[in-house]
C-alpha cells in the first residue's frame, strides 16, 4: 500500500460515548463489543465515517489484550475478532470498497511512558494481540499512539513479519517529543528499516502536529506517507476522555492543511462531520 492520499476515519471511543454506549474504564470503547446494542451503535459509527468519505475505518481493538482484560472472564481474542467483524459488516453494507486497519494501542495507558512493560512482556503480549487481528482479518496494523520507541519497534517487529501493511503513530508532547522525551527523529531512523510503510502522529491537538510531522519528514523524505490525527478535548482518568469540541470541522480542516502528510484522519473527541469535512477540503486537493 503506499498512498497518495487516503482519508482515516474519526474517533472510535468518544463517538461511542456521545451516542449513549457506557465508556467508562478500563474497558472503554470495549465496552461496546460486550452487548448487541452497543455492537449495532460501533458498525453505525463505522458506517458513518465511511459515508463521510473515510477510506479506512480503524477496528474498536484499542482496549481488547489480556492486560486490560485480565479478571473480566471476557476473551480478548473473542472481543478483538468481534470487533474486525463488525468493521468488515460495515464495509459491506456501505458496498464500495475500503479497507479496516487493525488498532494497536500500548499495553498500558497510552499517556505514561513509565508504565512501558518489559521487553519480554512486549514481545509475548502483541505477538499475541497482533495474532489476533491478523486471524480477524485486517488490511493492515496501525500500531498507534505509541509513547516510546522502544514498545513501538517490538511492536513494528512482530506485525511486519506478519506480512501486512504496517503504520506506526506516536503522541508527543506540546513541543513534538514523543512522551518518552525520545525524539521523532530516532523514532524514524528506527523505525524505518522494519519495514513500516507509514509514520506519523495521534492524539495531539491538531494545533501542535504539524511540527512534529516536519521533523519527520525531514528524515523520512518526502514521498514516504506521513500520518496525522489529531484530538479535540481532553483525558480523563476516570472517563477516559472529555469531549469539548473546542475544534469545529472547518477549524480542524485548516490545521490539517498545514499538515505534510499522504494519510490523516482525526482522533478522540472527533465527529463523522470532522471527515467530512477534511473529504471535502483536503483529500480534494489531489484533483
Amino acid at each position: 500500500m503506499n498512498p497518495k492520499r487516503l482519508l482515516l476515519d474519526g474517533a472510535t471511543g468518544t463517538e461511542l460515548n456521545r451516542r449513549g454506549v457506557d465508556t467508562g474504564l478500563p474497558l472503554w470503547s470495549a465496552n461496546a463489543l460486550t452487548s448487541e446494542d452497543g455492537l449495532k451503535v460501533l458498525r453505525q459509527v463505522h458506517l458513518d465515517y465511511l459515508n463521510a468519505g473515510a477510506d479506512i475505518i480503524t477496528t474498536n481493538t484499542f482496549r481488547t489484550h489480556r492486560r486490560v482484560l485480565a479478571g473480566k472472564g471476557i476473551s480478548a481474542r473473542e472481543l478483538t475478532w468481534r470487533a474486525v467483524a463488525t468493521a468488515r459488516d460495515a464495509v459491506a453494507e456501505f458496498g464500495k470498497p475500503a479497507f479496516v486497519a487493525g488498532s494497536l494501542s500500548t499495553l498500558e495507558d497510552c499517556y505514561r511512558p513509565d508504565l512501558v512493560p518489559s521487553a519480554d512482556e512486549c514481545v509475548d503480549e502483541h505477538t499475541e494481540r497482533i495474532d489476533h487481528l491478523v486471524q480477524g482479518g485486517v488490511d493492515l496494523l496501525l500500531i498507534e499512539t505509541m509513547n516510546s520507541i522502544r514498545e513501538a519497534v517490538i511492536a513494528a517487529k512482530i506485525a511486519t513479519a506478519s506480512g501486512l501493511p504496517t503504520w506506526v503513530s506516536f503522541v508527543c508532547d506540546e513541543e513534538g517529543r514523543i512522551l518518552s522525551g525520545e525524539s521523532l527523529t530516532h523514532a524514524a531512523e528506527a523505525l524505518m528499516p522494519l519495514g513500516v510503510q507509514a509514520l506519523g502522529v495521534n492524539c495531539m491537538p491538531a494545533h501542535t502536529i504539524a511540527q512534529p510531522l516536519k521533523e519527520c519528514r525531514a528524515v523520512c523524505g518526502e514521498t514516504f506517507p506521513l500520518l496525522a490525527y489529531g484530538n479535540i478535548g481532553h483525558v480523563d482518568d476516570e472517563q477516559g476522555w472529555v469531549n469539548t469540541d473546542c475544534t469545529d470541522p472547518a477549524g480542524y480542516l485548516q490545521h490539517a492543511l498545514t499538515w505534510p502528510t499522504q494519510i490523516i484522519g482525526a482522533c478522540c473527541g472527533s465527529t463523522p462531520e470532522h471527515i467530512r469535512a477534511l473529504k471535502q477540503g483536503w483529500r480534494n486537493l489531489s484533483r
